[in-house]
């Protein structure tokens, strides 16, 4: 025997304030339901290009200085653990900066940090291309 409970279907709401509560949730969760899917502020902050020349110039800056000291610091640790100083270091330093060259290169590309270098709107015409050609 299963108890009555379980048997029992939602019953409707009968009188207005009831009616007009479950319209109020529904019309807020549709609400927030559009809201999720649009873009976060923080999002399209990160990928849209720098709004003044002196934000650009601080990018482009910390781009190459912090491509160098990475490139850096990973010779040097590698000439210290392998004893082969400063010929790996040196071949860091010059792989850093053509990280850094290319990261400063993308940026003034456009392609900021789109994925598999595309730019974001090229990048969605490929998606509907492929999509045609499949049908």
């Amino acid at each position: 025997m299963q108890p009555e409970d379980s048997k029992k279907t939602p019953v409707p709401p009968q009188n207005i304030e009831e009616k007009q509560g479950l319209e109020d949730i529904e019309r807020r969760v549709r609400e927030l339901r559009e809201e999720r899917r649009k873009p976060s502020k923080l999002s399209m902050s990160i990928k849209a290009p720098p709004s003044s020349a002196l934000r650009l110039a601080f990018r482009v800056a910390v781009e190459l200085v912090s491509a160098l000291i990475v490139g850096a610091i990973i010779g040097w640790s590698l000439d210290q653990w392998l004893d082969t100083r400063p010929w790996i270091m040196l071949v860091f330093v010059v792989l850093g900066g053509a990280a850094g060259v290319l990261n400063v290169y993308r940026l003034a590309s456009g392609f900021g940090y789109a994925t598999s270098y595309q730019k974001p709107e090229a990048e969605g015409q490929n998606h509907q291309d492929s999509d045609t050609k499949e049908r």
